[in-house]
């Protein structure tokens, strides 16, 4: 059952006798959307995309609290794709009695039952250093397995955010927000429409999630009842088989963590922004440049060289990575422009991710 409360807020001259003129109230009105219960365990999933993302069940009370309805877990991969500075919240569900399987490759994929569903929130805090605060969701975007295949779902969120409509051809929000240094923000924000999920999501022509493979998630996050690490916590739940040693697991660093080397971290960047495409199974194969973590090809990485058919977008530079050269190197060149035809990824930012361009061009002017 849906359940809807009215707030009303009382002010000035509610409680005492004054003049006219004083003795206006000021009645505001908060609506308080709760969303119906859903039993996800017996939800027809041939009757989806529903048209409301509260249709599902994922989310207990206020949807915009994002508060999850049991077996819907949280995750976190250990380095995220740049979304023009967005937040980002993900939770998995999957059917009980048949956990993901890990498969032997180096990179600890896994392959995932039916009716598994991956959820991804895209949101903006108002102020970034209050980030648990005054929060606009604008998307949230599923990822359903259905007769073995997956498909893409992208919902958008109402302006009073009670909840997310299914939009098949995407959106343009605009957004503001503050940033940690307090400088004011303001872009319009692009919902990526249905078709368009499989420009990333993409592996030999076929749909596949990306953010669910041992080497991201082999680390401990923050759960309700403590840190754990999240591959133990899948098995915990059934949603991982096992018993397995996750010390023998591969595992991916925080690109953020300057604890780790320089190395390291640019490999994380490229392999969680540019990796998906640029591997020998993706989309962007054809280049020659391949950027996943585990790559130790030189020339494979772009080092010294030339690009197969970038055509304009390689700008009036000669190869795609130059040591000690950043400025004259096609890949950060790339990296720092929104130009059409040249800005790397070709979607999903309108913006320059300037943490992530130093990143490189540190990495790349470090070389010898």
């Amino acid at each position: 059952m849906r359940k809807l409360i009215i707030v009303c807020l009382l002010s000035i001259g509610a409680c005492k006798q004054n003049s006219p003129a004083e003795s206006e109230t000021i009645v505001a009105e908060e609506v308080i959307w709760e969303a119906p219960a859903v039993d996800l365990s017996q939800v027809d999933f041939s009757q989806i995309p529903f048209k409301n993302l509260s249709e599902y069940g994922f989310f207990l009370g206020q949807m915009k609290k994002m508060i999850p309805a049991e077996g819907v877990l949280l995750y976190e991969p250990s380095s995220s794709l740049f979304t023009d500075y967005a937040h980002k919240s993900r939770f998995i569900w999957m059917p009980k009695g048949n956990p993901a399987q890990l498969l032997d490759d180096v990179e600890g994929s896994m392959d995932f039952p039916d009716k598994t569903i991956l959820i991804k929130n895209f949101f903006y805090p108002a102020d970034f250093n209050r980030p648990s605060e005054n929060r606009r969701i604008l998307e949230t975007r599923l990822l359903i397995r259905r007769n073995g295949t997956w498909d893409a779902f992208p919902y958008v969120w109402k302006d009073d955010q009670t909840d997310a409509i299914y939009k098949v051809v995407g959106a343009e929000i605009p957004v503001k927000w503050t940033d940690e240094a307090g400088n004011e923000q303001v872009i319009n924000y692009i919902v990526p429409n249905k078709n368009q999920c499989k420009n990333c999501h993409n592996k030999q022509e076929t749909m596949v999630p990306i953010g669910v493979k041992a080497k991201y998630l082999n680390h401990a996050i923050t759960f309700a009842e403590g840190e754990k690490n999240q591959l133990l916590k899948w098995q915990e739940a059934g949603y991982l088989s096992g018993p397995t040693d996750i010390a023998l697991l591969p595992s991916m660093v925080d690109y953020r963590d300057e604890n780790h080397s320089l190395e390291l971290r640019a490999m994380a960047y490229l392999d969680i922004n540019c990796g998906h495409c640029h591997r020998a199974e993706g989309p962007a194969s054809t280049s020659g440049l391949f950027l996943t973590y585990e790559e130790k090809d030189p020339l494979r990485l772009g080092i010294n060289k030339a690009p197969v058919a970038a055509g304009t977008g390689a700008g009036s530079f000669k190869y795609d990575i130059v040591p000690g050269h950043s400025d004259q190197s096609i890949l950060t060149y790339r990296m720092s422009t929104n130009k059409v035809g040249a800005a790397m990824p070709e979607i999903g930012r309108v913006t320059v991710h300037e943490e992530g361009v130093k990143l490189i061009k540190a990495w790349i002017d470090g070389m010898k």
